[in-house]
């Protein structure tokens, strides 16, 4: 029985139900449609979640808050002079509201919380973490678990600590937690697994409740077992309704476990992506553990930029304020993908994609074993996205089905006609699959 769906133009015939002779004469069309889009010598780039240069303005202030006599924090400090450690007190407690914990949970770091996790990462394997009988570096082998789709920067940073990786599996929920608990009880080279909690890369997914409960408090092997929480979405809201994220500091301090949470956070895609803030929370032990390693990195943090920051942003309730332009700026783009893709493609059983309520991406999945191919296909064409793979470990996705679409950086109208292309592609790459057998 032939699958519809029904749109404003008619029923959409599911693709896969067709005839061989129907196939061949839809195949030859979309071709002839391809040949067209590709003669119009387009350039178009989704590949990376970049702000756009709308967003950046949006933070120009920044550059102006500051004049020759006021370098000084509200609480007294000398931005200009060595010091503070772990950040100006005011910087701490607009992360501590962001992420709900104290301040003195709080460490402030660079521009980066990529590099304060690999800094983490690394001193964890050069010399343990809180609870750890030695370095990791010093065990016969290292394992984290990823969550699939991922960030391709979580699976560098164990790739490059010769740190082995297990996929693990992902819904609306978070990661398959029936598979995480099973892995992690037994076996104690699991010393990690990543997640980005709210509106996930690339899924726009966020963890449930129980998600974050079972994660606080499984048993794990190994005594020093880390969850590193990369919040990088946590405000980058696309709805007035935003999703809620339990707290999973508090759910591992109730559970026994409150080493097990190191929670990042960063104001890269808030202000300035090569000029923000970042910090890490976590317990007293875990902060202590930071702070003693940056001690041998630094004298202090770059305060004249944190200062920047405060005054900026005043408290937590500015930082609530400007996101909301940012979602006014992003908002028109992802809805303009999400119905080209709807208009192109639902009906069709060839691609499924999520409808992310924040953060910056959108997670397409096509027919199996035809990934690579669409994204070779759209670079033809003159549009290029992430390559296919990317969002697992390795670059390695069994399935081959997994796309990451970025509309942020684009113009709209741009990020319209990558899109349509994408939709073309997929199509036409299926065809194809669909009359190879």
């Amino acid at each position: 029985m032939e699958v519809t769906h029904e749109h404003e133009d008619g029923p959409m015939a599911d693709l896969t139900t067709l005839a061989k002779n129907e196939l061949e004469t839809l195949r030859s069309e979309l071709q002839q449609t391809f040949d067209e889009k590709k003669a119009q010598g387009l350039a178009l780039d989704m590949t990376r979640g970049k702000p756009c240069s709308e967003q950046l303005d949006l933070s120009n202030d920044l550059l102006a808050n500051l004049d020759k006599n006021e370098f000084s924090s509200p609480g007294g400090v000398d931005c200009r002079n060595y010091g503070g450690l772990d950040g100006l007190p005011e910087m701490k407690q607009i992360f501590a509201d962001l992420l709900g914990v104290a301040p003195e949970q709080v460490v402030v770091g660079g521009n980066s919380s990529l590099a304060m996790m690999q800094n983490a990462v690394s001193c964890a394997m050069s010399h343990g973490v809180p609870g750890s009988a030695k370095p990791w570096g010093k065990e016969e082998k290292v394992t984290f678990l990823c969550p699939v789709p991922g960030y391709d920067r979580h699976f560098t940073i164990c790739s490059h600590a010769g740190i082995d990786m297990i996929a693990v599996p992902t819904d609306e929920n978070g990661p398959d937690m029936d598979k995480v608990e099973s892995l992690v009880k037994d076996d104690a080279t699991i010393k990690g697994i990543w997640i980005v909690p709210k509106y996930a890369n690339p899924t726009g997914n966020t963890c449930s409740d129980e998600t974050v409960d079972r994660l606080a408090g499984m048993k794990t092997a190994a005594p020093d077992f880390r969850i590193l929480w990369d919040n990088a979405y946590a405000v980058h809201h696309l709805t007035d309704s935003p999703d809620q994220l339990k707290n999973l500091y508090d759910a591992c301090a109730a559970a026994g476990h409150s080493d097990r949470a190191l929670m990042f956070c960063s104001f890269s895609k808030v202000t300035f992506a090569g000029a923000g803030v970042s910090a890490v929370a976590a317990s007293d032990a875990n902060v202590e553990w930071v702070k003693s390693h940056l001690f041998v990195q630094t004298i202090g943090p770059d305060k004249v930029n944190q200062l920047r920051h405060i005054k900026f942003f005043k408290n937590f309730a500015g930082v609530e304020a400007h996101m909301k332009k940012h979602a006014g700026i992003l908002k028109p783009k992802f809805d303009a993908v999400l119905a080209i893709l709807d208009e192109e493609l639902s009906g069709k059983g060839v691609a499924t994609w999520t409808t992310p309520r924040g953060g910056y991406f959108i997670s397409l999945d096509v027919m199996h074993g035809c990934a690579k191919a669409v994204v070779a296909r759209a670079a033809d064409a003159g549009v290029k996205l992430t390559k296919a793979g990317a969002t697992f470990p390795r670059g390695e996705d069994p399935s081959d089905c997994n796309i990451r679409l970025a509309p942020t950086f684009p113009s709209t109208d741009d990020v319209l006609a990558a899109t349509r292309v994408v939709a073309l592609c997929i199509q036409l790459v299926a065809v194809e699959k669909l009359l190879a057998g």
